[in-house]
């Protein structure tokens, strides 16, 4: 098989010594035994937009892995030090139920630490809406989500928040990718400084579903929430940590949780899809509900920000 030589340009840079030797184990078993994922893994790079990066996880430049996503929180390091010159820059993380996710999260937070900025890093795996919370209620100039929402269980990918709590928009997003992509992957630093790494859960987990309740309470009254049949499911995905312990706060007190899609698993073995927009993904849970008289069912994506 042919291979351009702009491809094979890539696979040489990502063979030199700035790439780990996993790396270039990778890269080397692709040229001998399988030609057309090296093609597939470098014919382009994976691209940064308005919500971010998300791709299938591997090693080049059109795939997610460390340096993709290394080269990412670089450029936006170096946005933010532009941006707020003089300040004490601070980042939320967070990451998902999918594989690599935790991982990946640590690497962004070393790199972000590695550029003198403060991270918050969420010590396991949390619903989006909670890391948009995390970076208002911490002061955070910015926040990242490892997820890839409800794609296919190969795919992981990279949200960007701002000051906000909301996601980038234009022509923020386009400043930010012009840093990016003029880095060079040997510019990125990956030398954590732990000192600027700080790990978060109950405080925050607890001021999220106390300012949910007291958000969202619509003033229902205490005999239509316990007389509510809510069936539920995450579908394998980090809504488990954050909505049981919420309804309950708020007073419905009949919440039944489909058992079988109620671990997280980055592999989703009861669906062919995650996405609760999707009638198949909910089958199960709305099987339950005809069997036990449910009112309602409530469904989210992985990352649950779907539902």
């Amino acid at each position: 098989m042919h291979i351009e030589q702009n491809i094979l340009d890539k696979v040489n840079e990502w063979l030199t010594p700035t790439f780990d030797e996993q790396t270039h184990d990778a890269i080397k078993l692709m040229m001998t035994s399988s030609p057309k994922d090296l093609e597939e893994s470098f014919y382009k790079n994976l691209e940064f937009g308005t919500g971010g990066m998300r791709g299938v996880m591997g090693v080049g430049t059109n795939r997610i892995n460390k340096y993709t996503l290394g080269k990412n929180t670089q450029g936006l390091s170096d946005y933010m030090i532009k941006s707020f010159p003089g300040e004490q820059l601070k980042v939320a993380i967070a990451y998902d139920c999918r594989h690599n996710s935790n991982t990946l999260a640590k690497v962004v937070a070393d790199v972000f630490s590695a550029n003198g900025i403060h991270v918050y890093l969420f010590s396991d795996m949390r619903p989006t809406p909670e890391l948009s919370f995390a970076l208002k209620y911490l002061n955070c100039h910015a926040g990242i989500v490892l997820t890839a929402s409800h794609n296919p269980p190969e795919y992981n990918g990279y949200k960007v928040y701002w000051q906000d709590g909301g996601q980038l928009v234009p022509p923020q997003d386009g400043e930010i990718i012009e840093v990016i992509e003029a880095l060079n992957y040997s510019e990125i630093k990956f030398e954590a400084n732990e000192n600027l790494i700080e790990y978060i859960d109950v405080a925050v987990d607890e001021a999220f579903a106390k300012s949910t309740v007291e958000n969202a309470s619509f003033n229902t009254p205490t005999a239509a929430k316990e007389n509510l049949k809510i069936v539920y499911t995450s579908l394998h995905g980090t809504s488990i940590k954050a909505i049981p312990g919420v309804l309950a706060k708020a007073g419905y007190t009949d919440v039944n949780i489909v058992p079988e899609q109620e671990v997280p698993n980055g592999d989703f073995p009861t669906v062919k899809s995650p996405n609760p927009e999707e009638p198949e993904a909910l089958s199960m849970a709305t099987a339950l509900a005809n069997k036990i008289g449910g009112d309602i069912v409530i469904g989210t994506d992985p990352d649950s920000d779907r539902h």
